[in-house]
């Protein structure tokens, strides 16, 4: 049989003959892009061997006395980067992080999530994961302020629209879609959003973290792209202004048998052709709804997003088709048996992909394990009930601010199960001290964005 992991490195080696330099990626606990830069020379060793760094700098990383660290490139993530990212010939790989003594470093996100992937795996299923991540280009004007990319008209092009020659984005997008193709990623679709100059393109569903190592890069993408062809700034923030729509990203979930490969969401004659392994799925997240979206929804800017008026869920429900439930199941293509899946809405892009996957997973293991029911669904709109109507109906609401989302984990320990206590009480550390940071420019309406929030959230 042949050694697949060698044949990776030979093939990683030919592309790389005409390379400059390599640049090693990983993410910290909040999912911030992290990395070092080496010459081609040097990534024979480093593939070997790993690159040696200091871990006591890195958000969520080790105490000083335990220092040293080791990133290794994962083979399987090697990619090219487009020329004009660096005008210098650039490959990259996304890496494991170890320690000295050889194990895997337990606050890698990236391990975290492969930990997930791993239990599924053990179990007999086999995950799908996808995304939809919305994102804004922004241009900052010579007063200092930011604004939706204009040319001589603002962008008032909306959802969908295709106007040659007054969509300002469209270029934009075609570029990213090329600068993904070039980095190995398979785009299926690419479209104007609702916002102006809002966008978003989506790339093929993969595991938890194949899909989350598209995710990173793709942010990683969109930003070099528009900053290096456009002088424009791409930016992830969840709510970059008020009373204008808001950016998430949508994740979609499937989970399949892993020996016979059959769709374990699907039933011909469920409702909107789902299983009850799917419901009781679906009954695992809504159960532990608002304490994932300390995870999910991870910033202060996050809770702007995440007010009634908008497609953005605020109510913990879940239906078919309907955008106003926080999980919907799909039905652009009824009973088809390999398209039954659900779609979670909360997330937003500035989430730690590897994380929110991570945490995802095991709530809705945790709702098939314990047979966890998700009631009825709610065909209609939820914003139209009444505030009666939906306490009849028993309809809970997500956390309002980061710090109620956090104070979930005091009475929910999923989050904590998932990321272990001592990364967990990590996270809820740095998060709370955002939160306080935010008490001092906290503004007087509460879903008012406020310069702080720019400040911190629109280069993120």
């Amino acid at each position: 049989m042949p050694d697949r992991k060698n044949q990776n490195i030979e093939l990683c080696f030919k592309l790389m003959k005409n390379a400059d330099h390599v640049l090693l990626h990983f993410t910290d606990l909040l999912g911030f892009f992290k990395g070092r830069t080496i010459p081609v020379e040097e990534v024979e060793n480093a593939i070997a061997e790993g690159v040696g760094f200091d871990g006591s700098s890195l958000i969520g990383g080790v105490s000083i006395e335990e220092s040293d660290m080791i990133m290794k490139p994962d083979i399987a993530t090697f990619t090219v980067c487009p020329y004009y990212f660096y005008d210098k010939s650039v490959v990259s790989f996304i890496c494991n992080l170890y320690t000295p003594d050889g194990k895997r470093f337990e606050g890698d996100p990236r391990h975290i999530c492969q930990k997930t992937l791993e239990r599924l795996m053990a179990d007999g299923y086999e995950p799908t994961a996808a995304a939809e991540l919305e994102f804004y280009l922004v241009q900052r004007t010579p007063a200092g302020n930011f604004q939706p990319v204009e040319n001589h008209l603002i962008d008032k092009q909306r959802y969908f629209d295709i106007t040659p020659g007054r969509d300002v984005t469209e270029s934009f997008r075609l570029d990213l879609t090329n600068a993904l193709f070039t980095m190995g990623m398979e785009v299926e679709r690419e479209h104007h959003e609702v916002g102006a100059a809002q966008n978003e393109i989506t790339f093929k569903y993969s595991d938890p973290v194949t899909t989350s190592d598209n995710i990173v890069r793709y942010k990683f993408a969109a930003k070099a792209v528009a900053d290096r062809k456009y002088g424009w700034i791409a930016t992830f923030m969840p709510k970059p202004w008020f009373g204008k729509p808001g950016s998430g990203m949508h994740v979609h979930l499937g989970l399949f048998d892993a020996e016979t490969g059959k769709n374990l969401f699907y039933d011909k004659d469920g409702y909107a052709y789902i299983s009850q392994k799917c419901r009781y799925f679906i009954g695992g997240i809504l159960e532990h709804a608002r304490a994932l979206c300390a995870v999910v929804a991870p910033t202060v800017n996050s809770y702007k997003r995440l007010v009634p008026g908008y497609e953005a869920p605020v109510y913990i429900t879940w239906s078919k088709k309907n955008r106003s439930a926080l999980i919907r199941v799909p039905e652009y293509f009824p009973g088809k048996e390999n398209e039954a899946r659900i779609e979670f809405r909360c997330p937003d892009p500035l989430c730690n992909p590897y994380l929110a996957y991570a945490v995802i997973f095991e709530a809705g293991l945790d709702g098939i394990k314990k047979k966890i029911e998700p009631g009825d669904p709610v065909d209609v709109n939820v914003y139209h009930l009444s505030e009666a109507k939906r306490r009849e109906l028993g309809i809970k609401v997500l956390p309002g601010s980061l710090k109620e989302a956090l104070e979930e984990w005091e009475s929910d320990d999923i989050c904590r199960k998932v990321l272990g206590r001592e990364n967990a009480e990590k996270y809820v550390e740095l998060k709370m001290l955002e939160w306080k940071e935010y008490e001092a420019w906290m503004p007087k309406e509460k879903n008012e964005v406020s310069w702080w929030e720019l400040q911190k959230y629109l280069y993120a």
